[in-house]
Formats: C-alpha cells, sequence, structure tokens
C-alpha cells in the first residue's frame, strides 16, 4: 500500500512538471479573436454544466443526508443548516451565473478598448454590508441556539445520565431516586467497577450501570461526558448532538427526545434510506438491517475506533420507568 502512495506522488509529480512545460510553452502563443470566441462559448456550455451538477446532487445524494432532527433541540440545528443551506446556494448559483456570464460577454476582441473603473463606494459599502449584516445574524442565531442546548435549568428536572468513553466502547451509569450522580474518577476503577465510581459517595449507592441507554420520550437529558484514557466525542447524530469526552474533566450536553424508536422507524426518509441500505445488503448475502439510533465516537481514537458506538432506544416514558426499575443499582452490583 506503501509502494502505491509513493507511486502516485511520482505521477502527480510528473503530471506537475509536464503542465508547467506546457504553460511556458504559451508564453510566446497569442489568442486570437477566434479562438477568445470558442473558449467564451465553452464557459458557458461549462455554466451549463455546472448547474446540471449542482441540482443533480441536490437531488440525487438528498438519500445520504439525515433525516429530521429527533430531538427539540435539534430542530434549531437543522434550521439553522437550512438557512445557511440556502443562502450559500442562493448565492452560489448567481455569482456562477455571473462569473461566466462576464467571462461571455467580455471575451477578448481587437475591436473592443478595455474600461478601466477605479472603484466605487456605493458597491463597496453594499458588498460589505450586506455579508456582514447576515454573518450576525446567523451567529446570532447560532449562539442563541447554542446556550439552548447547553443551559439546563434546575426547573427542567432534567434526567442525569453519565455516558462514560474508553477505548473501544462506552458505558453509561443513571443517577438514581436522588437524580444525583456518585463521584467518578479513574483511581476507583477495580474489578468489576468499570467506570470508577466512589462507592464511599452515598449519591453513588442508586446509580446504575448499564451497556445499553433507554431514554424517554418528551423527557429532557442531561448527559455528562467522561473519558478513560484519550480525547473521545460523543455524537447522537439523529439528536443532532456532539461533545467531546476529555480525560480529566467532564463535559456536558442536554436534549430532549421527540420521537420514540418506533415512531422513527416509520418516519418515510428513514423508511427510504432503510429500504437503500437493505437492497445492498440482499446482493451481499447479509442480514436486513433495523434502524436504531446510535451513539457513534466522532473522534479517530485508535485502531478500533469505527466499532465504537452504542445502540440507543427511545420510548414512552412508562416503560422507560419500567426498564430503569429492572436495572440493579450499583450498591447490589459492587459488593
Amino acid at each position: 500500500m506503501l509502494a502505491l502512495f509513493y507511486i502516485f506522488i511520482a505521477v502527480a509529480i510528473g503530471v506537475s512538471f509536464w503542465q508547467i512545460t506546457r504553460i511556458m510553452n504559451f508564453r510566446s502563443v497569442i489568442a486570437t479573436d477566434e479562438d477568445n470566441e470558442k473558449q467564451a462559448k465553452y464557459s458557458l456550455a461549462f455554466l451549463a454544466f455546472l448547474y446540471a451538477m449542482m441540482i443533480y446532487c441536490l437531488i440525487a445524494m438528498n438519500v445520504i443526508m439525515l433525516p429530521e432532527a429527533a430531538s427539540v433541540e435539534g430542530e434549531h440545528d437543522d434550521n439553522l443548516f437550512n438557512i445557511t443551506f440556502w443562502l450559500i446556494g442562493i448565492v452560489q448559483f448567481g455569482m456562477q451565473f455571473l462569473i461566466f456570464f462576464f467571462t461571455y460577454k467580455y471575451r477578448g476582441n481587437k475591436n473592443n478598448k478595455a474600461l478601466f473603473y477605479a472603484d466605487s463606494h456605493k458597491l463597496e459599502l453594499i458588498w460589505t454590508t450586506i455579508p456582514a449584516v447576515t454573518i450576525v445574524l446567523l451567529i446570532g442565531y447560532g449562539l442563541w441556539a447554542w446556550n439552548n442546548i447547553m443551559y439546563v435549568g434546575d426547573d427542567e428536572n432534567p434526567i442525569v445520565i453519565e455516558v462514560y468513553s474508553q477505548q473501544f466502547r462506552w458505558d453509561a451509569r443513571y443517577a438514581g431516586e436522588d437524580n444525583q450522580l456518585g463521584l467518578g474518577n479513574v483511581n476507583f476503577i477495580k474489578g468489576i467497577n468499570t467506570m470508577g465510581v466512589d462507592m464511599s459517595d452515598p449519591s453513588a449507592q442508586d446509580d446504575k450501570q448499564v451497556t445499553e441507554l433507554y431514554l424517554p420520550k418528551g423527557k429532557k437529558i442531561l448527559f455528562k461526558f467522561r473519558s478513560q484514557d484519550v480525547l473521545h466525542s460523543a455524537y447522537m447524530p439523529h439528536f443532532r448532538a456532539q461533545m467531546n469526552c476529555v480525560p480529566g474533566m467532564v463535559t456536558q450536553f442536554a436534549f430532549t427526545p421527540k420521537y420514540t424508536t418506533a415512531e422513527m422507524r416509520q418516519n418515510s426518509e428513514v423508511v427510504a434510506k432503510t429500504d437503500g441500505i437493505n437492497k445492498i445488503r440482499r446482493a451481499k448475502g447479509e442480514d436486513p438491517y433495523e434502524f436504531d439510533y446510535v451513539l457513534l465516537c466522532n473522534k479517530i481514537c485508535g485502531a478500533s475506533h469505527y466499532n465504537m458506538q452504542m445502540k440507543i432506544t427511545v420510548v414512552e416514558e412508562e416503560e422507560y420507568n419500567k426498564w430503569l426499575s429492572e436495572q440493579k443499582t450499583l450498591a447490589q452490583v459492587i459488593k
């Protein structure tokens, strides 16, 4: 593999020298009006091709996009993405047209005389003010959305869950009846106490450690993140949530699930994506795929980074309470 890489580098260097040599040879060539006419028409043809490819990608590649946000807070993330996407798209279409149209309109012609336009304070004010105001509004909305996600008031009474990362697995710990997590530190890791919970802390006695996340629909969840070894990143794409897990410190993120797993499986976008995936899996003779929410690591944390994931199941609150009541407390597990 390394040999192929070196071969690719050698070929790239060779092609670069060849192109530079060709460019140097063009110094003595003077374009004629006929050449300029051809190149101008080619630019219009390329513009049409560029528009066709952009429209194709917008339509055909939409299938790889995530479905709608599965959390209340994620709606703001989607709104910000859509606003930014449409703004950039409109500017992109307009600017590409101007670039190639003016290339055609002002093509070289010996009968035309160039007009040197020094400056225009009006134009400069327009193209400075409009982007500046747009960026301020986008950043303002983004900061509001971020603060809305990060701030968790006591009156919201969120469910507190700790997500613990290590190469290459996730563990989770639910706060007990007191809704307070016991202290945790890597120095307490011993035997089955894989999350390093301080069992001398009274708040830790009713905590519950699990290997799969269950979340209730419609309830605010406050996640606390820790890392045992290296920098990981807890990424829950369908909830539009991501937070780094940093060794030696606790980070947090909160969101409110708005669709159960069963409801999300009926989402038209999810159904279409699932059908597409299963079509490929059938061709390979693999078992069919069924949609599930998932927690991934979004930092390249080592050799098995790709395999670091945890299933997330969102259910109605009644089912969630039943499941949680069936889990053993740390006091019962760690004697």
